[in-house]
This record gives structure tokens, C-alpha cells and sequence, in this order.
């Protein structure tokens, strides 16, 4: 049975729903809560970060407004891996700092198409030269957001995902 948010407001998320926030990945919803905002009430779903376990308060109206996304579809997985094996992706040529803020602003949609892109991409120019620290590191950021996201979406443990995330680069290398 599905827990209602506080004067039954229709709710997208239940408490035990899990939720990807932008950024910090997949969530769950810990609990709906009405809180004083500024001098008015307001429905906020309590977040579960389940990577670090921080708590985040997000007011219910704003979810949708600050990304707030349920898990993708199985449907969605196809896609994503579709992204990862797209071999016509040429090579990026533009400066590391422009490449980083490119691919900063993709991660920070919280899209796990976008993420994919840039896994990708990272992959595949760490196929041509050393990634910089700073690539090296956003790698394994948006590896990270998608590898916690697809094992939830298929119900398969992450090592089982970075394996098809390995398999996919090291198949492309060949």
C-alpha cells in the first residue's frame, strides 16, 4: 500500500520510492513531511542520498522543477546502452575546459541519456590519450550515477552493470 502525502496531495513518489536527484544520483524517499517554509506550509519529500546517505528536503511542487525523476524503464536501459555502443561518435576536439563544462552541464540534468554521452565520450577519448585528472575523476562521477541507476532499473547488482559497461569499451577497443 502506498503512503499518501500529507492532505493527500497527489503525489508522484511514495515513501520507499526510490528517485534519481541530479547530481547526487539515485535517492529514496525517506518520508513526506510538511514543513514551514518561509511562513508557509509545505508538502517536502525527505530524501535518502543512497550513495552517501545524506538527506536532502525537497518541496513536493518543486520536484519536477529541480529534476526529480523516477528510475528508468526497462525500455530505457535498451536506450541507454544503445548510447554507450554507438560506435559513430567521433572524437572530441575541443579544449579540456570547454569539453568539462559540456559535459559538467550534462551531468547535472540528471538524464541518464546525457550521463551515457559522457561516459561514453570519457571512454572512448581515454581509447586515444591519457584522461586528465580532472576527466579521470568525472569519469567515474557519471559511471558512477549510471552504473547505481541501470543495476536498480534491471534489479541487477552494479558490479553486474560495470561489467556490461566494461565488456561494451573493451569490445569497442578491439
Amino acid at each position: 500500500m502506498r503512503e499518501e502525502a500529507p492532505n493527500h496531495m497527489t503525489s508522484p513518489f511514495s515513501v520507499g520510492d526510490k528517485a534519481v536527484y541530479p547530481v547526487h544520483g539515485v535517492a529514496e524517499v525517506v518520508d513526506i513531511e510538511q514543513r514551514e517554509i518561509g511562513g508557509t506550509k509545505h508538502d517536502v519529500y525527505i530524501l535518502k542520498i543512497l550513495d552517501t546517505g545524506m538527506k536532502i528536503m525537497v518541496p513536493c511542487a518543486n520536484a519536477e522543477t529541480v529534476g526529480l525523476r523516477e528510475i528508468i524503464s526497462e525500455s530505457e536501459v535498451a536506450e541507454v546502452y544503445e548510447i554507450l555502443r554507438d560506435p559513430d561518435v567521433l572524437p572530441d576536439t575541443q579544449t579540456w575546459n570547454r569539453r568539462y563544462r559540456e559535459y559538467m552541464d550534462k551531468i547535472k540534468t540528471g538524464s541518464c541519456f546525457e550521463i551515457a554521452e559522457v561516459v561514453r565520450d570519457l571512454r572512448r577519448l581515454g581509447g586515444h590519450k591519457d584522461l586528465s585528472f580532472g576527466e579521470r575523476r568525472m569519469l567515474e562521477t557519471a559511471q558512477g550515477l549510471l552504473v547505481r541507476e541501470l543495476a536498480l532499473a534491471q534489479q541487477v547488482s552494479e558490479v553486474e552493470v560495470e561489467r556490461e559497461i566494461e565488456s561494451i569499451f573493451t569490445a569497442a577497443a578491439a
